[in-house]
């Protein structure tokens, strides 16, 4: 049964996916395409000292698009799909920049302040206000919960356990100990805390995940066109067409979307907490950050895994993790899992900082008065799950999360789409 729903939650969403981007695309005259832009605005100065500035708030965004959804995600898209899903997740990435501004867009145009002035913004916000459905709106604040909280820290706490048990034998235990006493040293800190830490965390580690893929790309030069040349050859294999090719389709656009987050509209949540109220600057910066997680860093996890033997591999309850640290490995040595595994540490962490965030977000709208002791008890909560990820199934998360994903979209969507006429 559940595996019915997830097939036919995907159907809907990418086919809303698809045609929303080519819809925006041709609406907005491929804004994707326009780099220069958005450089200039990624390092607009803030107005006010205090406040979180446009790179901040692209680094909190990409601390979210950046998870294990960059590393074990693509590993688990080549499994299940094939080399060709690389391709359809290299189009939807292209593509789906524009729905990454259409909704920083709106999040900034009915943005609103809490009870500290700090801003706070997403699709809660102009569905409610744009759209004046408060119910729908409401479902949507679940699902945030549902699937940054509940789904992406447990599924980021496990993958670090996992990474970690292939570097040495650890007690489960200890790992989420650890894990539990760091992110919460910030959480406890506030969002300003977070924005802080992020803005120099997110850089370093993409900064050693994409330097280390350009090494193995020049050990391996020679065999980068042909790899490129399999790539597109794979993608468009049509038989047979239901059985191989749709799945594969499929399997890109959703682990693409899982990854760099666009149509989701939880990049949204995150951009709307800066001052800017430049909506069309702030959505141009946010665009970058599809090209960042897709173009790069997706692309760097595929090709690695690409350039080395990995079907030798015979793994069951698959995170997609193993499969990077045996290609690492395999290009490396055991330098090669120690980049994985400190990729992976501060991948997972930026992001389950910023799911931490985006549920406090949703608690923030769900109610309207949030005092300090619903903030204490959310904190608490996302430490616990923090333990139980640890523990659970890989595929169970997997299959939850790509669930609440799926659900996301298709109401991001829907709302975006119904908003058009206020771009």
């Amino acid at each position: 049964m559940f595996t019915f729903i997830h097939k036919i939650s995907w159907a809907i969403a990418t086919t809303f996916i698809l045609l929303s981007s080519l819809y925006f695309s041709f609406k907005l005259k491929f804004i994707q395409c326009n780099f220069k832009e958005m450089i200039k605005k990624l390092f607009q100065k803030k107005t006010h000292e205090d406040s979180i500035s446009s790179f901040q708030s692209l680094m909190m965004v990409l601390a979210g698009r950046i998870g294990v959804g960059s590393i074990a995600g693509v590993a688990l898209s080549i499994s299940l799909g094939g080399i060709g899903s690389i391709f359809w997740m290299w189009v939807i990435g292209f593509l789906s920049a524009v729905l990454a501004y259409v909704e920083t867009y709106l999040a900034i145009r009915y943005k609103e302040k809490d009870q500290k002035y700090i801003y706070k913004g997403g699709p809660s916000y102009y569905i409610d206000k744009g759209l004046h459905n408060k119910k729908l709106a409401y479902v949507y604040s679940i699902f945030v919960f549902l699937a940054n909280v509940i789904g992406f820290i447990t599924i980021q706490a496990n993958t670090i356990y996992k990474s970690t048990r292939e570097m040495i034998l650890v007690s489960p235990y200890i790992v989420a100990y650890i894990l539990a006493f760091l992110v919460a040293m910030i959480i406890f800190g506030g969002v300003k805390r977070i924005a802080n830490f992020l803005s120099k965390l997110v850089p370093v580690m993409t900064f050693i995940y994409i330097g280390t893929f350009f090494y193995i790309l020049l050990i391996h030069v020679s065999e980068v066109p042909y790899l490129f040349m399999n790539i597109v050859k794979e993608a468009f294999h049509l038989k047979p067409f239901f059985s191989s090719f749709l799945p594969m389709v499929i399997i890109g656009v959703q682990r693409g979307i899982f990854s760099n987050e666009a149509g989701l509209g939880t990049g949204a949540i995150a951009a709307s907490t800066t001052d800017s109220n430049d909506a069309k600057g702030m959505g141009m910066v946010q665009m970058l950050g599809i090209y960042i997680t897709t173009m790069f860093i997706c692309t760097a996890t595929s090709f690695v895994i690409l350039l080395s033997p990995y079907h030798s591999l015979f793994l069951k309850d698959l995170n997609g993790i193993e499969i990077t640290q045996f290609a690492f490995k395999y290009h490396l040595g055991n330098i090669g899992i120690f980049v994985v595994y400190i990729s992976v540490l501060l991948f997972s962490f930026s992001t389950i900082l910023t799911s931490y965030y985006d549920g406090e977000s949703s608690l923030k709208y769900m109610k309207k008065r949030v005092t300090s002791l619903d903030l204490l008890l959310l904190k608490i909560f996302t430490i616990f799950l923090l333990f139980v990820g640890v523990f659970l199934p890989s595929t169970q998360l997997w299959n939850y999360v790509d669930v609440m994903v799926a659900y996301l979209a298709i109401i991001n969507i829907y709302a975006m789409v119904s908003l058009r006429i206020k771009l």
